[in-house]
């Protein structure tokens, strides 16, 4: 598996030896460089799994993307590329791809089916990021047809959960309101500020149920290549202040920083190929943020 230390892949590790699975191999950054064609071919070769799945990418939110672009399409692409094609010459049949809804157009029709992929223009702020895995979904998709693979791409929702990155100017929206209000409370602050105008809407996952997506397709022949992940649920930024303000039980005024970009307007993923495979979100946001919010306390203690 790559990408073992990071949000979905971690948790993907602690499901997998929960479910008693065997000789998982691991590589951190130290002992394999992912970058490396010829090292990432090596390994694979020596290691020879029977399943690969891919957690490792460059992430990160709208402020990172937008001022890193060159970063996110060339190693994404790169991480990629190196193990599909890695897998394919080592002769490994199974594969999970993890990319982002992200991937879909900015103004797509709601909720967003897998077909709606490239039937429109992308979010600027995120596109070198957006276009490496489509890039991603693409391959997976012309080595199941040309050589009868069974790769699979999985696209979550908005991702949130222990061992979540939480620095103020690349983390997601959710984990940077999280240590916003956080800070206030501790610090007594009476105003938040949030970037943007509040006014999209956002689907959450718990990592968790990402996780668990991985393992259930993991053991499944299936006919796409392409899977959405998600609750099919969305509400507001500015609603997930306010769940946050009272999870935290904290009256903040909220400032809303219009000189910061939205993102995209709206983005709520149809589950519905997942549902009809078996497969469903189980964690409801106010039970996965609690345990979110444990790991957060454990890590800022550190």
């Amino acid at each position: 598996m790559a990408g073992h230390n990071g949000l979905v892949g971690s948790s993907i590790l602690r499901k997998l030896k929960k479910k008693n699975y065997k000789n998982i191999i691991l590589a951190d950054r130290k002992r394999l460089n992912l970058l490396d064609q010829k090292k990432v071919f090596n390994f694979l070769k020596k290691n020879k799994p029977k399943i690969v799945i891919i957690a490792a990418a460059k992430v990160g939110g709208i402020y990172h993307n937008s001022v890193n672009g060159a970063d996110f399409i060339y190693e994404n692409l790169q991480i990629q590329s190196n193990l599909i094609h890695g897998s394919f010459k080592n002769k490994i049949k199974r594969l999970i791809f993890l990319g982002s809804s992200c991937i879909y157009p900015k103004y797509s029709k709601q909720p967003i089916k897998e077909e709606y992929l490239l039937s429109g223009k992308l979010e600027e702020t995120n596109l070198p990021y957006a276009t490496a895995k489509i890039a991603g979904v693409k391959m997976c998709e012309a080595y199941n047809k040309q050589y009868k693979t069974n790769y699979v791409c999985l696209m979550p929702a908005n991702t949130y959960g222990p061992n979540d990155n939480y620095n103020t100017l690349n983390s997601h929206f959710f984990p940077a309101l999280i240590k916003k209000i956080n800070e206030c409370k501790m610090k007594n602050k009476k105003t938040l500020e949030v970037w943007g105008s509040g006014k999209p809407f956002r689907e959450l996952i718990f990592v968790d149920d990402i996780a668990d997506a991985c393992i259930f397709f993991m053991n499944k022949k299936i006919n796409e290549s392409l899977i959405n992940i998600g609750t099919g649920k969305d509400m507001r930024i500015k609603d997930y202040v306010k769940f946050l303000m009272s999870k935290f039980n904290i009256k903040l005024n909220v400032k809303y920083n219009l000189s910061k970009p939205d993102g995209v307007y709206r983005k709520v993923l149809d589950v519905t190929k997942a549902n009809k495979y078996g497969w469903k979100a189980n964690i409801s946001l106010d039970e996965g943020f609690d345990i979110t919010y444990k790991s957060f306390i454990q890590k800022i203690k550190k």
